[in-house]
């Protein structure tokens, strides 16, 4: 899935009104902290291209991050955590594992297959790439019909 959806996913269900734009960054902070560091990287080094890399061309690192943030084992660990702190603010960190659930059965073993138990087990699901038409028109409607169920519950809530 792409990083914009998954943060509006993050955004939509989980984004009450104290930390909505918390759920936004936890929504897309698995492709942030490692393919945006990626892109970080190749801006400083003047090495930034569009499109999608070739799988030579990526450092090891990117690999390793994206398995930590792609694992349900790291993301229930942290949101754990702060759950015995702040359990608002976990509440709008499940746009995290949201995302690992979105990216498993759209990414195929070619590309970043998502090992959803790292480092427990590298099992991954071979799956459709969430860039084909069937997958992606889906997304973009229950994005919108989220947001606007959103929209019609709030408003009938400030109405009462």
């Amino acid at each position: 899935m792409d990083t914009f959806s998954h943060a509006l996913w993050g955004r939509g269900l989980f984004g009450n009104r104290t930390y909505k734009w918390w759920a936004l960054f936890w929504g897309a902070a698995p492709d942030l902290f490692s393919f945006g560091l990626l892109i970080i990287a190749q801006i400083i080094t003047l090495e930034f291209s569009i499109g999608r890399p070739s799988v030579t061309s990526i450092p090891w690192w990117v690999y390793i991050n994206y398995d930590i943030t792609h694992s349900f084992v790291s993301a229930f660990i942290v949101i754990g955590m702060v759950f015995r702190v702040n359990r608002k603010y976990a509440f709008a960190m499940l746009g995290w594992p949201f995302h690992i659930c979105l990216d498993f059965p759209f990414h195929s073993k070619e590309f970043f297959p998502t090992k959803l138990f790292w480092p427990l087990t590298d099992f991954s699901f071979d799956g459709i790439p969430w860039s084909r038409p069937e997958i992606w028109f889906p997304n973009i409607a229950g994005i919108i019909l989220l947001f606007i169920w959103r929209w019609h519950q709030n408003r009938t809530k400030n109405l009462s």
